[in-house]
């Protein structure tokens, strides 16, 4: 059973647009990339613990991309779920560590509590968000801005551009 090529011809125009709507956000948020982003890895680079990766949904599987991706490189990282941090999972953390806390919004219900049991531990954070006006902006010690024009999604609801650009 073979398919249409003006089906075909329509796949491929959207495969190109969401390439397109990444590459652009990538683009953008390179030109927005200062100082803050060197403070953020001079943060990592000096910890003494780990680095932990935190989010929830598509953030969550972001900060567990992160943290293996360090590991990888040799750099002592984990991931936590920011759900699971309030059910005892907290216990993995430690005032030497670094936390990447992920948030489209920055204003997560579950990383927020989060982010307040971190900070009491003595914990240095680094949010990545693309609100940098959030909860979560404002209270990290260091933000770095994730904010996309538009997800590449036709109806706005799969966030495939903004965790492209929070990976990067």
């Amino acid at each position: 059973m073979g398919t249409s090529t003006s089906l075909n011809a329509g796949v491929a125009a959207r495969g190109r647009r969401v390439l397109r709507l990444e590459a652009e956000a990538i683009s953008e948020a390179e030109s927005r990339l200062g100082d803050e982003f060197v403070r953020a890895v001079e943060m990592i680079a000096t910890a003494r613990g780990r680095v932990i990766g935190c989010g929830g949904g598509p953030s969550g599987l972001i900060g567990r991309k992160i943290a293996a991706t360090l590991t990888s490189t040799g750099t002592p990282a984990v991931f936590l779920h920011a759900a699971d941090s309030i059910h005892g999972d907290l216990g993995i953390v430690g005032e030497a560590d670094v936390a990447i806390l992920i948030s489209k919004s920055g204003e997560s219900d579950e990383l927020l509590p989060l982010l307040d049991h971190l900070k009491r531990l003595g914990v240095r954070t680094i949010a990545i968000t693309g609100d940098r006006e959030s909860t979560l902006a404002s209270h990290a010690d260091e933000t770095l801005d994730a904010w996309v024009r538009e997800e590449a999604c036709l109806h706005g609801l799969v966030p495939t551009t903004s965790t492209t650009v929070a990976l990067a």
